[in-house]
C-alpha cells in the first residue's frame, strides 16, 4: 500500500481496478488544514487523462505491472504478434495498444511489453532502431529550397526527414523517442 505522501511524477497506481500513471504532480500546503496532493493522472489502458486532488493520509494500491522482453514477429492485418524471448509464449496487441510504435516496428526487433494483471497493455521500443531507406528522392546540387533535409520512406512505410546525402538502400538509425533520424549506419 502507498500513502498520498509517496505520490510523485511517473508513479503507477491502481484506481478502481485500472492502472494509472501520474504525469503531473503538485504538493500544496495551505495555511490551515491538511496537505493536498494535486495530480494529473493518465489511464494506461485507455489513455484518458483527468485531474484529481488527494489529501494526506489517503492510501493507494501500487499497479500490478510487469514488463517482459518480447520479439515482434508479424502483423496479421488486425493484431501485432509478439513472442516472449524466455517462455516462447505469444501475445497479440491491437493497433491502439501498439500506437505510434508501429511506425518503427520491424520484424524480429526486441522490445518490452507492459502487462497489467497478465494482460498486455503497451509497448516500449529500444531507444534506437536501424531501418532501411526504401524510397528517397535524389538530391540535386543547388537545390536549397528544401533546406538541409529531404523526405524518405523507411522499410516500415513510415516517412521521416533525412539529410540530403542519404540515398535509397542505406540503413539509418532512428531515435524512437522522437521518431527522427540520428545517423547513417555502416554495415
Amino acid at each position: 500500500m502507498l500513502e498520498s505522501g509517496n505520490l510523485k511524477k511517473g508513479l503507477k497506481i491502481e484506481i478502481e481496478g485500472e492502472p494509472y500513471v501520474i504525469i503531473k504532480f503538485d504538493f500544496v500546503k495551505p495555511g490551515k488544514g491538511q496537505s493536498l496532493y494535486k495530480c494529473k493522472l493518465k489511464n494506461m489502458i485507455t489513455g484518458a487523462q483527468f485531474d484529481k486532488t488527494y489529501r494526506s493520509g489517503e492510501k493507494f494500491n501500487k499497479a500490478d505491472l510487469e514488463e517482459n522482453e518480447m520479439e515482434y514477429l508479424y502483423f496479421d492485418g488486425n493484431q501485432y504478434c509478439f513472442m516472449n524471448t524466455t517462455t516462447y509464449e505469444q501475445e497479440f496487441l491491437s493497433d491502439e495498444q501498439v500506437g505510434d510504435a508501429k511506425n518503427l516496428l520491424k520484424e524480429n526487433i526486441k522490445c518490452n511489453i507492459l502487462f497489467f494483471e497478465q494482460n498486455p497493455i503497451g509497448i516500449s521500443l529500444p531507444i534506437f532502431v536501424n531501418l532501411k531507406i526504401t524510397k528517397a528522392d535524389p538530391w540535386v546540387k543547388g537545390d536549397t529550397a528544401s533546406g538541409d533535409s529531404k523526405p524518405a520512406t523507411l522499410e516500415t512505410g513510415h516517412m521521416i526527414q533525412v539529410p540530403t546525402f542519404i540515398e535509397e538502400g542505406e540503413i539509418v538509425r532512428i531515435d524512437t523517442r522522437t521518431g527522427e533520424y540520428v545517423e547513417r549506419v555502416k554495415e
